[in-house]
């Protein structure tokens, strides 16, 4: 399965545009590295639209538990950044991180693509009418065309809300949070934004109390594990 544990953490954001290779250095070579470390820490996934107008950038990391997102090991690290992590940290724009429980997967294998499909819920929504139907609908979104992998979470803002230093030294933001997410996976972005359509109409369709999609199909730029970590000798 491509999203391992029990929850996962979304981010979208984008960079200011003078620190955008900077912020892929940054990324790739200290910050991805220095998440995976963390006990708990399963996935990290890093995606990029270059043309997305707003949240350029995205990153999933998959976690043992929702409780990995507030562990002290994970709030440690949040409270004490690098200094490299200090001068890229308020490049950052229209930030949005929240926690989510995973309620339901279908598909197996990483795809080279995802779509996020940001979602509120509907007048007679709440979170048990979609974990009632959360795997009927991945299940549905499975055989969509370009679809690879489908997955649920509902957001946890209570778990990702903590006010630590990282929060401290980006710029202030207040982006729209949401109450579920579904990501897709599938083999290129050309490939998913084909089937944006179908996917959010499969999603109306569901009857499972979702609403009003706000949905970017990025490419995956980088992938790192806990256990590529492990192999580096740097798990901690």
């Amino acid at each position: 399965m491509a999203l391992t544990g029990d929850a996962f953490l979304a981010l979208w954001h984008d960079i200011d545009p003078p620190s955008q290779t900077e912020y892929m250095e940054w990324h790739t070579r200290e910050h991805m590295p220095e998440r995976l470390s963390i006990p708990g820490f399963l996935v990290g996934k890093r995606l990029i639209n270059h043309s997305a107008p707003r949240y350029r950038y995205g990153t999933v990391y998959c976690g043992e538990t929702v409780e990995t997102f507030r562990s002290p090991a994970y709030l440690e690290r949040l409270n004490n950044p690098t200094p490299w992590s200090d001068k890229v940290q308020p490049t950052f724009r229209n930030f949005l991180r929240v926690a989510c429980d995973r309620i339901a997967s279908s598909g197996v294998g990483d795809g080279g693509a995802m779509a996020t499909i940001r979602l509120d819920f509907s007048d007679d929504g709440n979170a048990e009418t979609v974990r009632a139907g959360a795997q009927a609908l991945t299940d549905s979104l499975l055989k969509v065309t370009g679809a690879a992998g489908a997955h649920i979470g509902l957001a946890r803002t209570e778990v990702s809300g903590v006010k630590t230093r990282e929060t401290e030294i980006r710029p202030k933001m207040k982006e729209k949070e949401f109450d579920a997410v579904v990501l897709i996976e599938g083999s290129g972005l050309p490939e998913l934004e084909a089937s944006v359509a179908e996917f959010e109409a499969v999603i109306a369709a569901s009857g499972i109390g979702l609403k009003d999609p706000e949905t970017i199909v990025y490419n995956l730029a980088y992938q790192l594990t806990a256990a590529d970590m492990a192999g580096t000798g740097a798990a901690q």
